[in-house]
This record gives C-alpha cells, sequence and structure tokens, in this order.
C-alpha cells in the first residue's frame, strides 16, 4: 500500500505500517490483518497491532519496526505501538488464508510447483545430513525458495548444522498458531526437526520411537509446518530403507530422490538399495553424489582415504535396465566442510572458496538443471 502526501495523516501511517513484514511468517502486517487500528490526533499517533499468540517471539521486533514506520511520517508526533492478541476467530481466518484456503493436509501434492527431493544413502556416517544442510543453503542463496525436513528422528542433526542451537545446547523452536507451525529460518532456508519439539533439556536425549509414531511424525511434518510457497522442499532422510523411508514413499510417492555415497565399496553396495527402494514406491533417483573422495593435499599429493569410485558404481548401478541415473558430483574430504558442521556456518557460506563448497555448489546446479517432475511433466524450473 502506497503513502501518499495527499492522505489523511492516519492513513498514511496505516500504510506506512501494513507495509512492515512480520518475521516469522515473511508477509506483510497489513496482508495478515495484524494492524487493527491506527489513529492520529495533533497530540499523538497510536497503532493497534494484534500479534498471532500470547508471548510471540517476535513480538520486540514487530513493535519497533511499526513504531520506525509510523515514525518515518508522522513528522514529528509521538507515536505509540500497543500489542495485542488476535482472537480464536481472528487466528482461525489467517491460518486458512495462509494455507489458501486449501482443507488441512499435505500440500505437496504431485500437482503441486513445489519438486520434493529426498536426500538419502544406504548407511549412516556418509556425511548425508551435512551435504543436505549445505545443498539447501547454496539453493536458497541462488534466489530460490528452500525448505528443508529433518526426517531422520533418530539422528537428527539439521538443526545444529544450521546453526539453530545456541551455545547452551538450546535449539530454536517453531510458532505454532493453532495447528498451524511455523518453522525457524537459517540462511534464507526454513526448516523443521524432531529435535525443535523436544522439550528443554531433553535436546541431547535418544528418540526412542517406532514405526507409527515415526509415520505419524513425517505426516505431521508434511501436513501441519507451513512452509508457504516453496521451490524445493528438501527431505534429510534417516540412512538405509526402514520405516521412515517407507512412510515418505507413501506420502510422497512422486518425490525425486538423491543418493548419498562414499567412494568405498561398502558404502556404495548398501547406497543401490536405498535408491532401488525408493524407485518401488514410484520415486525417481535423480542422481548420485559422492562424499568424501579424494582430497588434494597443498603439495600436489591425493588423499584417497575412502579409496575411489564408489559414486560412479552407484550410479551405474542404479542406470541398468532403468532410466540413466548421473553422478553429480564428488565432494572431497574437507576439514572446512566438518568446521563449517561444528560450528553452524554451512561451508558454502562460511568458506565459498573451499574446494568442498564449489563441489557443492556445482551439484547444486546440477540439481536444477536435472529438472522438476510435475505429474509426469518437466517443467521450466521456477514456473508458478
Amino acid at each position: 500500500m502506497p503513502v501518499n502526501a495527499d492522505q489523511p495523516l492516519a492513513e498514511r501511517v496505516r500504510a506506512a505500517v501494513s507495509a512492515v513484514s512480520d518475521p516469522e511468517l515473511r508477509r506483510p502486517l497489513g496482508e495478515l490483518d495484524m494492524i487493527r487500528d491506527v489513529t492520529a490526533t495533533p497530540a499523538g499517533i497510536r497503532v493497534d497491532v494484534a500479534l498471532t499468540i500470547v508471548g510471540c517471539p517476535a513480538s520486540d521486533r514487530i513493535e519497533r519496526e511499526v513504531r520506525a514506520a509510523a515514525e518515518t511520517v508522522a513528522g514529528g508526533t509521538p507515536v505509540e505501538v500497543a500489542l495485542g492478541v488476535m482472537t480464536p476467530e481472528q487466528r482461525a481466518e489467517l491460518t486458512e488464508r495462509l494455507r489458501g484456503g486449501r482443507s488441512r493436509g499435505i500440500p505437496f501434492t504431485a500437482d503441486s510447483l513445489t519438486r520434493v527431493i529426498a536426500v538419502t544413502s544406504g548407511k549412516g556416517g556418509v556425511g548425508k545430513s551435512t551435504l543436505t544442510a549445505n545443498l539447501a543453503v547454496a539453493l536458497a542463496q541462488s534466489g530460490r525458495s528452500v525448505g528443508l525436513i529433518d526426517a531422520d528422528v533418530h539422528g537428527f542433526s539439521i538443526p545444529a548444522l544450521l546453526g539453530l542451537v545456541d551455545a547452551e545446547g538450546r535449539t530454536t523452536r517453531p510458532t505454532r498458531i493453532d495447528d498451524l507451525i511455523v518453522p525457524p529460518v537459517a540462511y534464507g532456508v526454513k526448516t523443521v526437526s524432531i529435535g525443535m519439539f523436544l522439550r528443554e533439556g531433553d535436546e541431547g536425549r535418544a528418540v526412542a520411537w517406532r514405526g507409527p509414531m515415526l509415520h505419524r511424525t513425517v505426516q505431521q511434518f508434511l501436513t501441519d509446518v507451513w512452509f508457504g510457497d516453496l521451490d524445493i522442499l528438501l527431505i534429510d532422510m534417516p540412512p538405509g530403507t526402514g520405516d521412515v523411508a517407507i512412510s515418505i514413499g507413501q506420502l510422497l510417492p512422486h518425490a525425486d530422490v538423491l543418493v548419498v555415497t562414499t567412494p568405498q565399496q561398502a558404502a556404495a553396495d548398501v547406497a543401490v538399495r536405498s535408491g532401488l527402494v525408493a524407485r518401488q514406491t514410484g520415486q525417481r533417483v535423480v542422481g548420485v553424489v559422492e562424499n568424501m573422495a579424494p582430497l588434494t593435499l597443498p603439495d600436489g599429493t591425493v588423499l584417497d582415504l575412502f579409496g575411489s569410485g564408489g559414486g560412479e558404481e552407484v550410479a551405474r548401478a542404479l542406470s541398468a535396465d532403468a532410466e540413466p541415473v548421473p553422478l553429480l558430483g564428488s565432494v572431497p574430504l574437507s576439514p572446512a566442510l566438518r568446521a563449517g558442521g561444528d560450528s553452524g556456518l554451512p561451508v558454502v557460506l562460511g568458506t565459498p572458496d573451499d574446494p568442498a563448497a564449489r563441489a557443492i555448489d556445482a551439484i547444486a546446479t546440477a540439481l536444477v538443471s536435472s529438472g522438476p517432475r510435475l505429474a509426469g511433466r518437466s517443467l521450466p524450473f521456477g514456473v508458478r
């Protein structure tokens, strides 16, 4: 809503504050119907804002930015910002508006323009989560709207990898608006993980859940978490071919799958199985990534700690009697990649010139070039 100098002061203030974005929902307050009233008299200006929930974590920032926006057109008139809370009916209207009028359910259907990519591996310890986090950030840095679900419920690590765990071990939590979950955003990536829902102090404990609870958790992430309009949704899968892999296959049979392996023969053999199981549910294997590939040392020698050729072998095996599966790239062993994971600053941001960061950027580009699939049709990427 543009500010017109010929409008009455209250209308100009409303236009200015309505343009302020909610830092969690990332939409203008006016569009969210959070600006309830604006009054202007020679003695002062009052702006009434309705927050979504009691104790909204973004309340201080909203108040500060609304005040600053009002003061830009107030001409020195004192500004008061009064914060209130939406009624249950107003929250219900908001959640329906955010869902676009759709009934509660999984929005990432075969007809959705969001490309879903499940990142999987045959075994643990191959760096799948680190690669997923860095790929998500690389895609977001390229201007795409990216969401990330940490479906590795037993071994969740995405919050720490994306800097969503503070020095005291507290994990950033989503905001709940009734049955709608608004995920935190890290480096432009909207992220959700079971680690964000554990009680404070329990973050370091194991999640000892079996099949039905795992299925419900994944289903809730897909149903209740409000990601907004996404170009790509990445899913960090648990290693292997267990309950979560089967659930994702049932809930998202149209998803694409990216298989991660190391050069080692033992890892390559089991990585093939994860791709084959994905195909059994109708999912498409779009590529293979080889992690912990040989590292070139400063003196020019090559350290092939885990051997070589595993990625090519997985791609070749998955291409047999099926559509070709390319090796999208090899990410070399990298101290910077490991350090970025420990610090919560992905290497693609913290050390972008590192060979691992360059390799991940190239894989992100190749992944986009492989093209989204919508109801069996290829579409130009980013078309809405």
